[in-house]
């Protein structure tokens, strides 16, 4: 490739990197330039680490022919064994790094004797030759894993790249690896947000709401949900039991929350905070019923689950009210919090609380209760008038009709209420 190809590729990365194009549109954009321009690529791969709390990293594929291989894909932990650290030791990245070499050039008709994934089923697909790079990341540049950005280039040609084609992917691939970093780096900053702060939450940062005190007041459903019991659990069951017990339990609450559409808050302990919102806020009352059925499903399998494997079991109180509050930055000018606080707050976890003293697992405040439509308010029965801790007024709290229940009818009804 030519020196004036090789400026208009680097000039085309950084702008298309700038506008946000997809990784994988980055390297299949990367690819057919090329190959206009005499690079005869045939496959590509690129990888990255990133920061996630399910996968490593991801990785992103083009092919000159078709296939059937998805251009992106995600990897779990090379470092706790199975297949994954199987195929990591066996990659010519890891001989790389082991080695401190940079490239590693395969004659694909000469490879008997190297044990690296990949190779064997290149050279029977008729691919001629095979280099693999890694560009390392220096200590200020390096986010958890994200330390190396990794590739792979393939060509049919029996010749192979030639030197001009080597000289054109060593100048050229460091200026992709640092367009593929930057949308790695954006796309992580996405995940943290959304794993630490919560979906709309991160939305809204990431949108420039970081300012103190910018907050907009906001009509919501209000959830606090907290385990039965877990202190006590807590100290009967082995440390190294403790996080699990919770993980297990939040990933219930949390699963049912998110696909009801609602917005977890905050995590306190073995409690969760979320909130529901709709212009209607009758259907946003529904769909907080909705999660709590939907949570209760998730506790029964979890527990049984659980029981079957012989450790600590429990169930959850949840409290649901209605109220105005304040969303949006709380604290100080170098600690910040993305929430929700008001009045309605501290009554909704003073709800929850009243759970254990009237021995239900749900209870409604009145307020969440008039707001529902006829068919809903009917399913709501009272425990009573009560005087809340904190709380200037005495309410009648609700529960769930007993009959949901103990009659299969009446439990029908209620779901195709919900639209379960």
């Amino acid at each position: 490739m030519e020196l004036t190809p090789r400026l208009r590729l680097m000039n085309w990365i950084a702008h298309q990197s700038l506008t946000g194009l997809p990784e994988n549109d980055l390297l299949r954009g990367f690819c057919e330039r090329c190959r206009a321009h005499g690079l005869e690529l045939s496959r590509a791969m690129v990888i990255i680490d990133t920061l996630h709390p399910v996968f490593e990293g991801r990785g992103f594929r083009w092919s000159h022919s078709q296939t059937n291989e998805s251009d992106s894909f995600e990897y779990g932990s090379s470092s706790e064994g199975g297949a994954v650290a199987e195929n990591w030791r066996r990659s010519t990245f890891y001989h790389l790094l082991e080695t401190g070499g940079d490239e590693l050039l395969i004659d694909l008709s000469d490879c008997e004797g190297l044990d690296f994934n990949m190779i064997e089923d290149l050279s029977a697909k008729g691919h001629k030759h095979f280099l693999s790079m890694v560009h390392r990341f220096g200590e200020a540049g390096t986010m958890g894993q994200m330390d190396c950005f990794y590739s792979t280039w393939v060509t049919r040609r029996d010749e192979g790249f030639g030197e001009q084609g080597l000289a054109a992917l060593r100048e050229l691939v460091p200026v992709l690896g640092l367009a593929v970093k930057s949308a790695a780096q954006a796309e992580v900053a996405r995940t943290l947000g959304r794993v630490y702060l919560g979906r709309d939450a991160s939305e809204q940062v990431l949108r420039g709401r970081i300012a103190r005190g910018v907050t907009e007041r906001i009509n919501a459903v209000l959830w606090f949900s907290d385990l039965r019991g877990s202190t006590s659990i807590s100290e009967s069951i082995e440390p190294g039991q403790i996080i699990p017990f919770l993980n297990d339990y939040a990933q219930a609450s949390i699963d049912a929350i998110h696909d009801a559409g609602g917005e977890v808050l905050k995590l306190i302990g073995d409690g969760v905070l979320a909130m529901f919102t709709n212009e209607n806020m009758a259907v946003a009352k529904r769909t907080a019923l909705r999660a709590e059925h939907h949570f209760r499903r998730n506790m029964a399998a979890v527990s049984a689950r659980r029981a079957a494997e012989g450790v600590a079991v429990t169930t959850a109180h949840v409290g649901l009210h209605v109220g105005e509050v304040f969303y949006g930055n709380i604290g100080s000018d170098d600690r910040l919090d993305f929430t929700v606080v008001g009045p309605a707050v501290n009554e909704v976890s003073r709800i929850a609380s009243m759970c254990r003293s009237v021995d239900r697992e749900l209870l409604t405040s009145e307020a969440f209760r008039t707001g529902l439509d006829a068919a809903g308010r009917n399913y709501l029965v009272s425990t009573g008038r009560y005087a809340l801790r904190g709380i200037g007024r005495a309410q009648d709290l609700f529960t769930l009709d007993p009959d949901i229940a103990s009659d299969e009818v009446v439990a029908g009804k209620y779901e195709r209420y919900l639209g379960s």
